[in-house]
């Protein structure tokens, strides 16, 4: 644990803002960590792209190769029209 100079823990520095935020997380994937000081950065600066419309996938989203989807119907839109969305 990293201490300010008056004794007091100090605050961690979000990886994607840059904020010194007292109650911020980590983040473990593969081998790799990040500091956060929000879901929304998180999200922002590790979440997978939809390989369509580029939005952060943020559920489980759906696969084809090497290709992440959010839903079915961007799937579809590339071609991969066997994919369906969980219900």
């Amino acid at each position: 644990m990293r201490f300010s100079i008056h004794g007091a823990p100090a605050m961690a520095r979000c990886d994607q803002c840059g904020n010194d935020y007292d109650k911020s997380f980590q983040v473990m994937r593969q081998g790799r960590s990040w500091t956060f000081d929000s879901f929304e950065c998180a999200i922002q600066a590790i979440a997978p792209r939809c390989a369509h419309c580029d939005c952060p996938i943020i559920g489980h989203g759906l696969e084809k190769g090497a290709k992440m989807y959010c839903c079915a119907h961007c799937a579809s839109h590339d071609g991969v029209r066997e994919l369906r969305d969980r219900a």
